[in-house]
């Protein structure tokens, strides 16, 4: 007896662990690539995709530490003016309904020339 009840309570345990992990928040930057040079003439665009999980709500976009703009689509590009000449650390954080980051985030750094 004891040992089904152990088993019905290690599969419930076990199909519910996989939701947990299905709701988890990510962020993909898929261009430009983590590294890249740009023209300092052009303007830049970000290609991203947020997955916000529970705790999410939408994003910021952060051009060396500072916030430039709120991203509210899952899934699209957005355009920064020209960068100045140099390094540049560019970042999207997941933040909640309140403006708080909820710690996931994805930076890229990228050299203007």
């Amino acid at each position: 007896m004891r040992t089904l009840k152990s088993l019905a309570l290690l599969l419930a345990l076990g199909c519910y662990v996989p939701l947990v992990l299905a709701d988890d928040a990510a962020v993909k930057i898929s261009s430009p690539a983590d590294g890249a040079k740009l023209s300092k003439a052009a303007q830049t665009k970000i290609s991203y995709e947020v997955t916000p999980g529970s705790k999410g709500d939408h994003t910021h976009l952060y051009v060396d530490g500072k916030e430039v703009d709120v991203l509210r689509q899952l899934k699209g590009t957005h355009t920064l003016d020209a960068l100045a000449l140099g390094k540049h650390d560019i970042c999207i954080k997941i933040v909640s309904k309140g403006h708080t980051p909820i710690g996931v985030q994805q930076c890229i750094k990228v050299s203007v020339e």
